[in-house]
């Protein structure tokens, strides 16, 4: 048999996330290396559409998840949890109470959340060289103008490398050492050195 055809067995020859008929076809919940009827829902064109990451989301049609949610298959919870995250990031507060209900085994949780966006820490503190390149804890810098080392008695010549910096909790400092002694340096007078250099 195949996958379509069990999928329409199992859902009753319905969408498996709003009960629509209207153009049902196999949908693979990522991530799949292998099409099954396991890592698969039944879905119809609406629902189906609105899966991709970039789509636009319809939030009264999704309303539907409040059935969808409490599904025996897996891969519907899956996708599920996945849409009620997508449907509170945009502010949707009824999302945000289902997520809260929604129970799934330690294993569909694991599966459910390998496929959320990675999200940037808005409070993540981020270095910057001067040409605007990410500087990254060990990274070999080069100082890109003299600097005058202040209580050192001696002055960082431009094109110095500064190996294995470390990162400061300010984000226009970052710390390294010059003539065997630590010191900080604002990161708009450094540059970020490419491999091999």
């Amino acid at each position: 048999m195949s996958i379509e055809n069990t999928l329409m067995q199992r859902g009753d020859s319905k969408c498996e996330l709003c009960g629509s008929n209207d153009q049902l076809s196999v949908y693979d919940v990522p991530p799949v290396e292998k099409s099954t009827e396991d890592k698969a829902v039944l879905a119809c064109i609406k629902c189906k559409g609105e899966l991709a990451d970039d789509a636009q989301l319809d939030a009264n049609h999704w309303r539907c998840l409040n059935d969808a949610m409490w599904s025996q298959v897996p891969a519907v919870q899956v996708v599920a949890y996945r849409m009620l995250h997508r449907l509170t990031k945009q502010g949707e507060t009824w999302a945000q109470d289902l997520l809260d209900m929604i129970y799934m085994e330690e294993e569909v949780k694991a599966w459910a959340d390998a496929g959320l966006p990675e999200e940037a820490d808005p409070d993540a503190i981020v270095h910057k060289d001067s040409n605007g390149d990410v500087l990254l804890a060990g990274d070999t810098v080069h100082l890109i103008k003299d600097l005058v080392v202040k209580g050192g008695n001696f002055t960082a010549k431009r094109g110095t490398p500064v190996r294995n910096i470390g990162l400061t909790n300010n984000p226009e400092h970052i710390e390294g050492r010059v003539n065997g002694q630590r010191i900080v340096i604002l990161t708009q007078y450094v540059k970020k050195s490419k491999q091999g250099e």
